[in-house]
């Protein structure tokens, strides 16, 4: 059969199961019990799972695709993080893994383990084949691969504020079955769970004014540089941009070329020709060059056509229409340029995603593979773009050894932002700004995570005329920062967490939607049901002492110290000071001489006993370890967690 029969046949079969389905959905064919009911095999729904089985408990991952593992899986190979000490736990235990892939397999001192950067850049397979092993470590957790969720009342039991099953189905068969859970977690990058379960949430971007955020709302800035005109900050319903994150490379051994998709629409790319005529780019060197080159025209000119232009922020090449960032066996992570007017990104076509059934994600998944296709194809073979740039363009191709079962493309589009919860906590922008010269931003007392990226949103509207980029693209600098519990903690259900379409603004979400930090919110969430299960309590009453003080036991970072990491003695110590308030700046100093302003603060908050510092001349380090041993340890044994 030919890939276009097959596309056809399967293309056929999948309507048919969503136009017939329902009546199937209605009468399940099985029923299953498990402890966690996981929606989604995201990296943080697969941290949830692994995080409950090491407390022996029995965990479902249902994963609508054919295989596990999300965007790390499907060619998000460049770790997102800017300060790789801030996040611990099961997430360093994945790095960890990827990096002994590297150094077993080629060598300490080859060529892959040197480019994977200890273990944060990667392969979209070795991610999965990392994944998958982690997952098949832990007898309690079981995948359903191809089973989907549909957003409808009729798939969702709940009861007294509990959600007591949900009905899934088999793409491939269409077989139904019912599931029930005694806590659920979505997991999903859509939200889809929190959205049957009726939980409120939220959609597109906050006025400036709302939250108090410099870059919410319509806004245009050039990259790197000032606000442009045009910008309003008002609130709208715009979603940011996705995209594939696309595993090309250049190796004529391991290289597919690219081929003109069958849905070429050449009108969708002619803007490009210009823009690599002209130099014209987004960022804040382009803008400084226009204003001192008073001359310069956005109109080609002949003496342009034959010549490369020399203009500063330009990017090279294939690099004008794709960032690429280098990962082992000469592969790249290519990501939508964002010095670029048009790139893989294709803002506004997405916006109904979030709210949309699965037909049309698939239709626009579609869609999406076809214009970024074609734009590869635009740039290496359109006889209007410049002979000297096609001809560095020449030579990428999709690498033939990734996604071998479906045309070496990537199986899931990069959804950036779905359904944002409106949870306990409410996520804002502010929650990631330093609060003043030197401050770190707010420390939440319930962190169950350090973290840090930066605000981070992709266009949210294609190019318009005399912008100085898309609407909405802009990056913002942060600190590292705190989660608290709340933002996945919903108000509505008692029995669900959502570490991934978490409690936030359009701003706060864009620095909390990394993999690094879904991956650590899945680590909580998996502990924190678990011991909502131990307890018999709901979700939201959880002890949050006891959550943190097993994660840190399992590796997390709760809260990030310039000088001390998990090595040192006190870590725990300054761990649990810091989130007091007690040691709130970026340094633990653990040598210095603690004063005693900080020992009757300590004392007083804890309500620890005086005769236990009567030293005079305590170190930090030995002060941590003092309360540590007073007051956490007592925790550890109250709770039965035991003291090593």
């Amino acid at each position: 059969m030919k890939r276009t029969d097959q596309s056809n046949f399967l293309s056929l079969f999948f309507l048919l199961v969503f136009l017939f389905g329902f009546s199937v959905y209605s009468q399940p064919t099985e029923k299953a019990t498990y402890d966690l009911v996981i929606l989604g095999g995201t990296p943080g729904g697969i941290m949830a799972a692994i995080a409950a089985n090491r407390d022996g408990f029995k965990s479902l991952i249902i994963e609508r695709n054919g295989h596990i593992g999300g965007l790390p899986a499907n060619g998000l190979g460049a770790t997102d993080i800017k300060t790789e000490a801030a996040v611990g736990g099961l997430f360093k235990e994945f790095i960890g893994r990827v990096e002994g892939h590297y150094i077993s397999k080629y060598g300490k001192n080859s060529s892959q383990h040197k480019i994977s950067k200890g273990g944060y850049r990667f392969e979209p397979s070795v991610a999965e084949s990392v994944l998958t092993e982690m997952l098949k470590e832990h007898e309690l957790i079981d995948v359903w691969k191809n089973y989907q969720f549909d957003v409808n009342t009729n798939n969702i039991s709940i009861e007294n504020r509990k959600i007591q099953s949900i009905i899934v189905f088999n793409r491939i068969t269409g077989e139904s079955k019912e599931v029930s859970g005694k806590i659920f977690i979505d997991a999903t990058y859509e939200g889809d769970l929190i959205a049957a379960a009726g939980v409120e949430y939220v959609l597109g971007r906050e006025s400036r004014n709302k939250y108090n955020e410099r870059y919410a709302g319509k806004i245009y800035k050039y990259w790197g540089g000032p606000v442009g005109k045009g910008s309003t900050f008002e609130a709208d319903d715009a979603i940011q941009a996705y995209n594939y994150r696309l595993c090309l490379t250049k190796d004529p051994e391991n290289r597919i070329e690219i081929e003109k998709p069958e849905e070429y629409n050449r009108e969708d790319y002619v803007s490009l020709i210009d823009d690599v005529l002209t130099g014209r780019n987004t960022s804040k060197l382009f803008q400084n060059y226009k204003k001192k080159n008073p001359d310069y025209s956005n109109k080609t000119t002949a003496s342009v056509v034959a010549d490369k232009p020399k203009i500063p922020g330009n990017p090279d090449g294939i690099q004008k229409v794709v960032n690429l960032v280098d990962l082992p066996n000469s592969k790249t992570d290519a990501n939508n340029q964002h010095l670029a007017f048009i790139s893989t990104d294709l803002p506004e076509e997405n916006w109904p995603w979030p709210e949309a059934d699965w037909e049309w994600r698939d239709n626009f998944a579609k869609r999406l593979k076809n214009y970024t296709l074609g734009l590869l194809w635009f740039a290496q073979n359109d006889e209007e773009l410049p002979e000297w740039f096609r001809q560095e363009c020449i030579g990428w191709g999709l690498a033939a050894d990734e996604y071998v079962d479906n045309e070496n493309f990537p199986r899931q589009v990069y959804v950036r932002e779905g359904r944002r919860m409106k949870g306990q906590y409410f996520y804002t922008g502010k929650d990631v700004k330093p609060t003043g010269k030197n401050r770190r931003p707010p420390v939440h007392e319930e962190s169950i995570s350090a973290g840090h990226y930066s605000i981070d949103s992709h266009g949210v509207r294609k190019r318009e005329p005399n912008r100085v980029h898309l609407d909405g693209f802009l990056s913002d600098h942060t600190e590292p920062f705190t989660i608290p519990y709340g933002v996945m903690v919903p108000k509505e259900v008692d029995n669900l967490l959502a570490p991934v379409p978490v409690s936030g603004s359009h701003l706060g979400f864009s620095t909390l939607r990394m993999e690094p930090t879904w991956m650590a919110l899945g680590h909580a969430a998996g502990i924190a049901a678990a011991t909502a299960i131990e307890t018999s309590e709901n979700v939201s009453d959880i002890n949050i002492e006891r959550l943190q003080l097993k994660l840190l036991r399992q590796g997390a970072v709760l809260m990030y110290f310039e000088d001390i990491d998990r090595e040192h003695p006190a870590f725990f110590g300054f761990q649990l000071l810091g989130l007091k308030g007690i040691y709130d700046g970026w340094y633990a100093k653990p040598d210095k001489k603690v004063s005693r302003h900080k020992l009757r603060e300590a004392i007083d908050k804890l309500g620890l006993k005086i005769e236990n510092f009567k030293k005079n001349d305590l170190s930090r380090s030995e002060f941590a370890q003092i309360v540590f041993n007073e007051y956490f340890s007592k925790q550890l044994e109250k709770y039965q967690l035991g003291t090593d």
